[in-house]
């Protein structure tokens, strides 16, 4: 175990490795107890090198050591070794034992259900074997495997294989954290791609027997991508094969690892009948990632952990472009915009605050965050709109061809976009440097046909940003005018002053604007505009997602109104949303995103930013009764929508279908509250796909009669771990909020809940955390079951577990009571013996804020 509060690591302090490693030979001997782990390292001095070198490694039984063939007894401590070492190129050999059964942490060489895999990323490899484990160090590798194994994986090309024995090689240099190795009993799903050159290239889907049924949407998906990679960024795949291996056992969604993805088998695995609709988009989504990183992450790869959004931040906006591509772009650009403002923006707001770029860090596995990943994206994309489509595709070409095969900084990105369009990007990089959300507040003047707005931007200083400044804020503005025509086409209005206007003339009358038009910057948009301009927006606005913001807009405002005043479910809102549903012009996923209200989570973070205290029973009393307005004010419509958006052809996962399937199930939901739970049960009997199947058992248990179908989904489904896993979430998610702690903990004692599992784990816990109400139950009953579970998994997993710990980012906006239990419950787990350094570090930024 190390030291429980590790040194801190400041961007500031980067030095250079001291060498070049020119070559990697691995050879590993199977075992899953005792593997061993034969390393051979050539290494080039650099100019004024230090005759001491140090690598780095944990867990490691040492073996043998030696330098030029002669042995050598170097300095061992938990974190690596040290050693003299010659002036000159020298060969490091090595030999260690490591434990893949025993290590449950699931970092480094690990068995799954008697299959062996690796995780390397971000410090993984040190548990291989001794090497100098960052990202700027860069080598082709050789990898031998020997194991009585009917599959060997590495990554690269095959160069060798035959009975308990392969030899991998990858040309292309890359970092340690992108090495892979799988070895157990797998079925291979076959395909092929051949790439815009001409080239053929193998393709492979690894899973467990039993599961070949679940593998063809993956391969199409993998397929698009390397499609799509071609076509929009001129991207052509690089090796001759390329693996996928789904694997039960896996922290994250997937990795990225050259020529061997590695992914969680929730994140690849897919049919009609155990997957929803939500799960192929994302299978499909995370295979692009993946895919994607092969150039964005692997032939470009970060300087050093602080430039993770340099990766990741890029990937994530390609991906975003993907699934835009491949089925509505309205829709998906709606979904980012909520899952930003539910998981990074309090991250932004709380103690766990960071820049998209952080300047230090103890434990790099909890900078794994929705600020790097989702705000970082924002950043790309607030950047491709800046210096607009044309001049973004020239950008990255000069990026490919000038950074292949290096790790860089955000300094080498952004220098790329000032050669290449010639603009100064130094006052964007604070996008980088700079941690929170801004706010943008708007004010808009009327003179003689003369139309002002002006914007003024604020970002709330804070511990990582004391001394904000102001940034480029992209700002994608229309005007119509007051019978709906567009007078002035959208544009994007630069915003770099802490105040500045913009004029507008020549205008017939005064407009009504529409602001921030796609969501164009990650911000809170502060305006005081009439009801009746938003009404209008909701009715007119040309720009799908201020459409949607508009009518979000209504529906906020009314359950504020609810939640202060008991006041009533505002008609209005009502009755323009009632519109929206009857426009058969609009997608279906459209109009089924439009009738979900704001998150409880986002109404409580309303409050709290307006200097309310959130009570969680009152915003959950309040959107249950606009739900119920809601089923009472559409009427017959529901029954229309309903019944025309059956989808009777054979399933099929794509936009279409999924679109319809999402809109006759967000209205089954309200007819559900209106009639009670009888659609429901007809439609879980009937139910040929698990979309429809799921969609019926959510609300036969919200409507509290969901008892019989819950024993009959588990005894058809009692096989499948993945559904399995769907079976135990939403139990806990459909609880009323005073059963919520006891429905998690009932099915902590399930004996089919094993809590080493990530994806179980998260299955109950999750969900627990996630029921903003039934968590923050007065009792306390939420925080204690969580608190003692991170305890638990703690010393078996510290990754999840300190992810996890995020559930607690938002406690200081609560009541005195509550504050108070999150309190007790945040020392309780920080007084456990030797606590992981990622759970301490966590917890002690969670706990030790007073902002």
């Amino acid at each position: 175990m190390r030291d429980a509060t590790p040194q801190t690591i400041y961007l500031s302090d980067y030095k250079p490795f001291g060498y070049d490693v020119s070559s990697v030979e691995l050879t590993f001997d199977l075992h899953p107890t005792a593997t061993r782990v034969k390393s051979r390292i050539a290494f080039v001095p650099k100019p004024g090198t230090e005759p001491t070198l140090f690598l780095h490694g944990e867990n490691l039984k040492l073996i043998s050591a030696h330098i030029d063939g002669a042995p050598v007894s170097p300095t061992l401590t938990a974190t690596g070794l040290t050693c003299d070492a010659p002036a000159a190129s020298f060969i490091w050999e090595a030999e260690v034992e490591i434990d893949p059964a025993g290590n449950t942490a699931l970092e480094g060489l690990y068995m799954s259900n008697g299959m062996y895999c690796t995780q390397c990323e971000a410090e993984g490899f040190r548990k291989i074997t001794y090497y100098p484990d960052r990202p700027d160090v860069m080598s082709v590798f050789t990898v031998r495997i020997n194991g009585p194994h009917p599959v060997l994986l590495s990554n690269g090309n095959p160069v060798s294989a035959s009975d308990g024995a392969a030899e991998w090689h990858d040309p292309w240099p890359k970092p340690a954290y992108l090495f892979a190795l799988v070895a157990g009993e797998l079925v291979a799903h076959p395909g092929e791609f051949t790439t815009k050159s001409g080239r053929k290239v193998d393709l492979n889907l690894y899973v467990r027997p039993g599961d070949e049924d679940k593998c063809a949407f993956g391969m199409q998906a993998l397929k698009d991508s390397m499609k799509w990679d071609e076509e929009v960024y001129g991207r052509e795949y690089d090796l001759d094969i390329f693996n996928i291996v789904a694997v039960d056992d896996f922290n994250m969604g997937a990795m990225e690892n050259k020529g061997l993805n590695i992914f969680n088998s929730a994140a690849v695995l897919g049919s009609p009948e155990t997957s929803t609709d939500g799960n192929f988009e994302r299978i499909e989504a995370i295979i692009a990632h993946e895919y994607f990183h092969n150039w964005t992450g692997n032939r470009i790869t970060c300087r050093d952990w602080f430039q993770l959004c340099l990766k990741e931040g890029l990937t994530v906006f390609r991906d975003s472009q993907f699934t835009s591509d491949m089925r509505s772009a309205p829709v998906k650009r709606i979904a980012d915009v909520i899952d930003l403002r539910a998981r990074q923006f309090p991250e932004d707001q709380g103690p766990l605050a960071h820049p998209v770029r952080p300047e230090s860090f103890q434990e790099i596995n909890n900078f794994y965050t929705a600020t790097v990943y989702e705000k970082g994206a924002e950043v790309i994309g607030m950047l491709r709109r800046l210096v607009g489509a044309e001049a973004y595709s020239k950008a990255l070409d000069l990026y490919f061809e000038r950074h292949d095969g290096q790790a860089c900084t955000i300094e080498d990105w952004l220098k790329v976009f000032e050669d290449a369009t010639g603009r100064d990007l130094s006052q964007f990089k604070r996008w980088y440097s700079q941690a929170g959300t801004p706010t943008v507040t708007v004010k808009d003047a009327w003179y003689a046909g003369s139309y002002i707005l002006t914007f003024t931007q604020n970002l709330k200083p804070s511990t990582p940003t004391p001394d904000p400044q102001p940034q480029v804020i992209p700002i994608a503005t229309a005007l119509f005018s007051p019978s709906g025509e567009e007078l002035v086409p959208s544009q994007i209005l630069e915003l770099t002053e802490a105040s500045q206007s913009f004029t507008f003339e020549g205008l017939p009358e005064r407009p009504i604007p529409s602001v921030l038009r796609g969501f164009s910057a990650p911000v809170v948009l502060e305006r005081d505009l009439p009801q009746e301009h938003t009404t209008f927006l909701l009715a007119h606005d040309t720009d799908p997602f201020n459409r949607w913001e508009a009518g979000r807009s209504l529906a906020r405002a009314s359950l504020l109104a609810m939640i202060r005043e008991d006041a009533k479910p505002d008609t209005g809102y009502l009755d323009g949303l009632h519109a929206v549903l009857a426009d058969d012009s609009l997608d279906p996923a459209y109009r089924a995103l439009m009738l979900n209200l704001p998150g409880q989570s986002d109404l409580a973070t309303t409050l709290h930013n307006e200097g309310d205290t959130p009570d969680p029973d009152a915003i959950w009393a309040a959107t249950e009764k606009m739900a119920q307005a809601q089923a009472a004010h559409f009427g017959d419509l529901l029954d229309q929508l309903f019944d025309q958006h059956q989808v009777t052809e054979p399933y099929q996962p794509n936009a279409d279908q999924a679109g319809r399937r999402s809109l006759a199930n967000a209205t089954l939901r309200l007819l559900c509250l209106r009639d009670g739970p009888a659609r429901a049960q007809a439609q879980y009997d009937a139910a040929d796909n698990m979309t429809q199947q799921l969609a019926g058992l959510a609300l036969l248990l919200r409507e509290g009669a969901g008892e019989d179908a819950l024993k009959s989904f588990a005894k058809q489904w009692q096989d499948d771990r993945l559904v399995m896993d769907k079976w135990f979430a939403l139990q806990v998610m459909q609880a009323q909020p005073d059963q919520v702690a006891t429905t998690a903990a009932r099915l902590t004692e399930h004996p089919d809940f094993n809590w080493k599992n990530p994806n179980r784990f998260r299955a109950v816990l999750g969900p627990l955390a996630s029921h903003h109400a039934g968590f923050h139950k007065a009792d306390g009953a939420g925080y204690q079951l969580l608190a003692d579970w991170l305890i638990k998994l703690d010393p078996v997993n510290p990754q999840t577990t300190a992810r996890m710990c995020s559930a607690f980012q938002t406690w200081r906006r609560y009541d005195a009571n509550r504050r108070g239990l999150i309190a007790t419950q945040l020392d309780r787990i920080l007084g456990t013996p030797e606590l992981s350094p990622d759970t301490t570090e966590m917890l002690t930024r969670i706990r030790g804020t007073t902002s």
